[in-house]
């Protein structure tokens, strides 16, 4: 176990360093493409991207997780998955292409049909390298997994930026969409050097397949309710709204993602491992809980506080309409920061039965939302899915731990020390900011705020609030990690 803990520790702090870089990158191509590019370039590619995000979760089938998940698999098991998922994304670009006219004649933009069919070899891409990514998480190789993920973004940036330079407009976006999912399967594929065999009958993967659909059905209705109002807008204010919010919860979401992308995959692994130890589970969670909490209180806070300086700095004077449904969507980076880290518990218990039943109250909850807000446009909207999450949160844990090693008052301590530290940092912030503001440019107000916020929010959190130990723990973890990647933990 001590072995397992180390490995965990080490993959949590290879995947927090690459998804920092990533963030850097992210909002760096952000900040070159929003002034290379219009709101009405992004806001056809995000009309596209809503419907495709929906069937992007098809190409799964949640047998990623199935192969984590399981204690044991075998190689004709994880070759007969692999060709599943290449079906499925074959079925998902052959309806995505013939789709792609009635998707342009929606929106009433004949522009979309071939973005659409762009768009959709992204499906075919992706399903190869399900299983490989799914291998290297079994094996515990975060670090593998973080290089490759770093370096598919600099391929796919670059692209994007390239063609956005060469006048390319939105077919930049659209091109950097899909080569980001080629880079990374060509990495999964070179790290694992596994070659599938043929498919076999009789071999075990039912239940895999019923733990799968649970979660993909789950995940297509959480992504319904989370993105439905970019549909909506689209459709009734059209693309330049669209892209105006569609900024606006990219630049709010970049963060969660990034964190829940780089805590969650080891969170995960490391979880379904000791599924069986209530003691342990209920540690490792809470531990992996308070670092993600830890590291996004301080994003919500300047966000809310920089919002209109960060959207001038990051996008650019064209984008400052965005600025005020920034500042609207800020509540959800931290409510998701709460929320979403509990799926690492049931997952990993196997009780994706219960996700599977909260997803069905959030999504009427957040679609009723977004229709009492359209008539408002982009940011009546924003208010009103901020407001849903934020009175949704407190049931969204009850339910989540309940007959769990993790308790409702193992949340509430949990989360109670970044966020005291947050308001008192984000107070002293906002009167520096405000003391600054008549004195200074953007930049330097923008840099100076950040800096004082995460200064007094540290020292408040690792002295006052006492923390510090966790934060030595994960260095000393860090430090006897051998610089290599070891052994699988478990054999596949």
């Amino acid at each position: 176990m001590k072995d397992l803990r180390e490995r965990a520790i080490r993959g949590a702090s290879a995947k927090v360093f690459a998804q920092s870089a990533n963030l850097v990158l992210r909002v760096g191509s952000l900040m070159v493409l929003a002034r290379l590019l219009d709101p009405k370039d992004f806001g056809l590619i995000g009309m596209v991207t809503a419907i495709t995000g929906i069937l992007s979760l098809f190409r799964d089938f949640g047998l990623s997780s199935a192969t984590v998940q399981r204690a044991t698999v075998t190689d004709d098991q994880i070759s007969t998955l692999f060709w599943i998922n290449i079906l499925f994304g074959v079925g998902l670009w052959l309806f995505l292409v013939a789709a792609s006219p009635f998707v342009a004649a929606f929106y009433r933009e004949p522009r979309l049909l071939w973005v659409s069919v762009v768009l959709a070899f992204g499906f075919l891409f992706n399903a190869a390298g399900i299983q490989h990514s799914a291998m290297l998480q079994r094996q515990m190789r975060f670090t593998a997994l973080a290089a490759i993920d770093l370096i598919s973004w600099i391929v796919s940036i670059s692209v994007g930026i390239g063609m956005a330079a060469s006048g390319c407009r939105y077919w930049s976006l659209a091109c950097m969409t899909v080569t980001l999912p080629l880079a990374s399967t060509i990495g999964l594929w070179i790290a694992t050097m596994w070659i599938p065999g043929l498919p076999r009958r009789n071999i075990g993967i039912r239940s895999m397949m019923r733990f799968g659909g649970t979660i993909t059905l789950a995940s297509v209705i959480i992504y319904i309710a989370y993105n439905f109002e970019k549909v909506l807008l689209g459709r009734f204010w059209g693309a330049a709204a669209t892209g105006l919010y569609g900024r606006a919860y990219q630049l709010i979401n970049i963060p969660t993602d990034n964190l829940n992308s780089a805590v969650g995959e080891v969170a995960f692994s490391t979880l379904a491992r000791v599924q069986h130890d209530p003691l342990r589970l209920r540690n490792y969670f809470l531990k992996g809980y308070a670092l993600v909490l830890a590291l996004t209180v301080p994003l919500t806070i300047g966000a809310a506080v920089f919002a209109h300086d960060l959207i001038h700095v990051v996008l650019g004077p064209k984008w400052n309409e965005a600025a005020p449904i920034f500042r609207m969507l800020t509540p959800t980076i931290l409510i998701f920061a709460m929320i979403n880290p509990l799926a690492w518990l049931l997952f990993s218990t196997g009780l994706v039965g219960r996700n599977l039943k909260i997803v069905c109250v959030i999504a009427p909850l957040a679609i009723t939302a977004y229709f009492i807000g359209l008539p408002y446009g982009p940011k009546g909207v924003a208010l009103a899915y901020s407001t849903v999450m934020t009175v949704w949160a407190i049931p969204h844990i009850l339910w989540c731990v309940h007959g769990t090693a993790v308790s409702f008052r193992d949340i509430v301590t949990t989360a109670a020390r970044p966020l005291l530290s947050g308001l008192a940092s984000g107070a002293v912030a906002f009167g520096v900011h405000h003391l600054c503001m008549p004195l200074m440019p953007a930049l330097p107000r923008l840099v100076l705020g950040c800096l004082v916020l995460a200064a007094v929010y540290m020292l408040i959190l690792l002295f006052v609030m006492g923390q510090k130990q966790l934060y030595i723990d994960l260095l000393r973890g860090l430090r006897k990690s051998a610089p290599v990647e070891e052994e699988a933990l478990m054999s596949v």
